[in-house]
Order: structure tokens, then sequence, then C-alpha cells
């Protein structure tokens, strides 16, 4: 059942449809991990936001390169859109999901083109 409502929800995305997720994410991982991808969350559909941003968003303005930490580790980089967030410079930086960097971009030039 989860698995055809997270099919479902992907397709949407996908179709320009939808624009967060609606699933139970359950993550075995830390505290601040978990603080991180809960902000993360809040980052609105079509928008980019830097490390150091994210880390003052999750209580953490000087955890900038723990929350590269923490997106290396994203266990679900889709659903918990850790392709929204970009290097200081602008720059991408790495991507876990798909085929790295390619992946991140083309999710980024997607939401921008599907925000409207």
């Amino acid at each position: 059942m989860i698995l055809q409502e997270a099919k479902w929800q992907l397709d949407a995305y996908f179709e320009g449809k939808r624009k967060t997720f609606n699933l139970p994410f359950h993550f075995e991982c830390s505290d601040f991990q978990k603080e991180i991808y809960a902000s993360l969350l809040n980052v609105p559909y079509g928008t980019t936001l830097s490390y150091k941003e994210l880390a003052t968003l999750a209580g953490n303005p000087n955890a900038s390169r723990a929350v590269g930490t923490a997106m290396a580790h994203n266990p679900l980089p889709l659903f918990v859109p850790c392709h929204r967030v970009l290097k200081s410079d602008g720059s991408l930086g790495e991507y876990s999901g798909g085929k790295g960097v390619r992946s991140k971009q083309w999710l980024i030039d997607h939401e921008k083109a599907m925000k409207h």
C-alpha cells in the first residue's frame, strides 16, 4: 500500500501536479539529521538554498559542513529534497541520487519549470 502511494506521488511530482510528498517517513539517523531533514521538507518547491542557510533554518547556523554530511546520508534524496541545497557560491555540490550531479540539475530545472 505505501509503495503504491509513493509511486502515485512520484508520478504526480514528475507531471508537475505535486509539489510535496505526504508519506510516513521514518529515518534511522541522529537527532541532528532528523532536524535537518525536517527543515529541508519546509524548503519550498522550485527554490534552492545553501548548506549554511539550511543549517540556520535547523537552528545550527555554524553547522553547514554537518548539513552536507546529512545530505550525503539522506536515505530518500528525492522525497526529502536535498537537490534543493547548493554550495554557498551557488554551485551544485554533490548529489547521491540518480546519476549524481546531472540528476540534481535536472530536478532543480524541473521544479523551476513546473513551479508556475
